[in-house]
């Protein structure tokens, strides 16, 4: 299959024009692939001598001693935020040879956290998050992109694999490989094995709150060690967390966040992973909308005391735009997705189906529409 072509990559090239350019997102999402294509592109003669992999011992070494190729071009870092001085180091030679070099770090782990001290790099570098494939990025390559993407993730390489053998396989390992490389590279946990615990029960938990004391009980550990751990999983990006969306006029529950994987097909129920999928679908947008053209989106999901509950709202400036609920099948309005509507009549409500073709508006103006046809208009 030809090279897919991805999200960020135009806005990369763009902004590798004029500071450096960070891309962060999930373990196997795509990151190298893309980096090296841009450098193919970008540097003349032997490219991989402008490519410097912290995991790799010789590049290592370069890394430490300082020691980077002579020359023009894109120079790519990829990994370089598990080395603890990397933002000093970035700095000087940007500082050094912005004139010549063109910047691109690459990591697994959020570069946004992962900042050992030093100086910063604020007004340095332009930001990005690659997250795996969604339904417009691969709607050219695969007809049945929506249920190719339910069945195999949006990883590349199960994805690409197209079987349900190699992806349960892929993402069994994916979880082990994750926590015990990634995790215990970049944070320093004593008990790893509780960690994967942790991770393994996770999935079964998607879709409802994330009850900290429940998994504390679990565990046998404090409410603070699980609360730490959880925040582990989110900045080596295994999970992502979203909050309640609550003004005070509709009784909104406050603290209880409900969590996805990048990895929908970790969840075994049908309504669970397609619900996660949809979640990804949209906090990729949000965040692209976030770092190429500096909208002030976020993504949170709405419930409230008396257990209403919808599954995803969209705030603007701290105001919603959008509320989104997703059905299987079913074309009856979900009550407290019609109730959101008549407390905020201008914001666009949408009910989206798996499995049904129905696209209408209601009376009450929210919008009845297939999955496909809703995601299809994200990145």
């Amino acid at each position: 299959m030809d090279y897919i072509t991805r999200y960020i990559e135009n806005g990369v090239k763009e902004d590798l024009e004029k500071k450096m350019v960070f891309i962060s997102g999930p373990r196997q999402s795509g990151k190298t692939t893309l980096a090296k294509k841009i450098l193919q592109k970008n540097t003349r003669g032997e490219t991989d001598r402008f490519y410097l992999n912290w995991d790799s011992a010789r590049d290592r070494e370069m890394i430490i001693r300082e020691q980077f190729p002579a020359g023009r071009g894109v120079l790519v870092l990829d990994e370089i935020h598990k080395y603890s001085r990397w933002r000093q180091v970035v700095k000087g030679l940007y500082d050094k040879r912005k004139h010549e070099l063109k910047i691109l770090v690459t990591g697994s782990g959020r570069l946004d956290y992962y900042r050992y001290g030093g100086d910063s790099l604020q007004g340095r570098y332009h930001f990005y998050r690659l997250y795996p494939f969604t339904l417009k990025e691969i709607q050219s390559v695969r007809p049945d992109g929506l249920k190719n993407l339910l069945i195999y993730g949006g990883f590349p390489e199960p994805f690409l694999s197209a079987s349900k053998r190699e992806t349960k396989r892929w993402s069994r390992q994916y979880r082990t490989r994750i926590i015990y490389e990634e995790l215990n590279t970049l944070e320093n946990v004593k008990d790893v094995a509780l960690v994967e615990n942790l991770a393994l029960r996770l999935p079964e938990l998607v879709g409802s709150p994330l009850s900290v004391n429940a998994l504390r009980e679990d565990l046998q550990v404090s409410h603070q060690t699980v609360s730490r751990w959880l925040i582990m999983l989110e900045n080596i990006y295994m999970i992502f967390r979203i909050y309640p969306f609550g003004p005070a006029k509709i009784r909104a529950v406050k603290k209880e966040a409900k969590h996805y994987h990048f990895d929908w097909t970790a969840m075994e129920d049908e309504a669970y992973r397609f619900e996660n999928l949809v979640a990804c679908h949209l906090l990729k947008w949000v965040h692209f909308k976030q770092d190429y053209d500096g909208t002030n989106l976020e993504l949170h999901y709405f419930r409230d005391v008396e257990r209403r509950e919808v599954d995803f709202v969209i705030l603007e400036d701290n105001k919603p735009v959008q509320f989104i609920e997703c059905k299987l099948r079913g074309r009856e309005i979900h009550p407290a997705l019609r109730y959101l509507k008549k407390r905020f009549p201008d914001v666009y409500a949408t009910q989206i189906s798996l499995y049904r073709d129905d696209d209408f508006i209601t009376k009450d103006g929210i919008h009845v529409c297939p999955a496909g046809k809703y995601l299809s208009q994200l990145v």
